[in-house]
């Protein structure tokens, strides 16, 4: 009993915010600012007006050809690596060193990512936001992955082996099939992690054709008024549909962070 009181009360606190969002979205300009939880005029206006303030149509696509692009190239490279680690002797000593790379402050790279990212004509561009996104990303998926692989017998490399199959091929035709919980953990993870980025999208992506949800929202921001309303109505055309995605397969999430935090 206790445990299901508990579980509502975080459900409660945790819909809250998006609830409250929600009132604010549906809410006409003079009715934003009373400061009462529940709206007393409604109005759907904002959610149409909110398209000729900001790109919104744009930054919505461009959010999610980011963290879909970032997720796949980050998962590319974190799947091989996290073989690596959990399989060679050295491989706790690489884990360590990734890890580590992933407590430094993203700040500090921005101004060598932007000056890299010009040399290859990929500043204001969403290939550009991928690339960054989905190697910032790779230690986090490493380590997701590194315990699902741990959880894959290493008798099974040896039967390759014994097989004649070489290690990339023991990997590919062998582990991989057995790893796909595992990939589709990390993939919504860096999915989740690349969608909710800023810093990376409002340093190197500042034209319209290139800006994500993050940063439009942030250009509600006036010196003068505020569009309340609007910006609400935005963040909610932005979330909404991660959401449900996050529902949908949180089965996938809690595994995936359960098994990278066991060895």
């Amino acid at each position: 009993m206790k445990a299901r009181i508990a579980l509502v009360a975080a459900l409660v606190v945790a819909l809250i915010p998006i609830a409250y969002l929600a009132s604010l979205a549906v809410r006409p300009a003079d009715d934003v600012l009373n400061s009462s939880l529940f709206p007393t005029s409604w109005t759907v206006r904002n959610f149409v007006k909110v398209f000729d303030t900001i790109e919104l149509g744009t930054m919505l696509q461009n959010s999610w050809l980011t963290a879909i692009g970032a997720a796949l190239l980050a998962v590319a490279i974190a799947a091989p690596a996290a073989y690596f680690t959990a399989r060679h002797v050295r491989g706790e000593g690489l884990l360590t060193v990734l890890l580590a790379s992933y407590c430094a402050p993203p700040i500090v790279a921005v101004i060598p990512l932007f000056f890299l990212l010009r040399t290859g004509g990929l500043t204001n561009n969403v290939g550009g936001l991928i690339l960054v996104n989905g190697i910032a990303s790779v230690p986090v998926a490493v380590w997701l992955l590194d315990g699902f692989v741990r959880r894959i017998p290493v008798e099974i490399d040896e039967a390759a082996a014994i097989d004649g199959l070489t290690p990339s091929a023991t990997f590919g035709k062998v582990v991989v099939p057995l790893l796909w919980p595992g990939i589709v953990a990390a993939l919504l993870v860096v999915f989740f992690l690349s969608y909710n980025d800023f810093l990376f999208a409002v340093y190197l992506a500042v034209t319209k054709e290139s800006q994500t949800l993050t940063v439009g929202l942030s250009l509600f921001q006036g010196d003068r008024t505020v569009q309340y309303g609007q910006q609400a109505a935005a963040g909610l055309l932005g979330v909404v549909p991660v959401y449900v995605l996050a529902l949908t397969a949180q089965r996938y999430l809690v595994g995936g962070l359960t098994t990278g935090a066991t060895k």
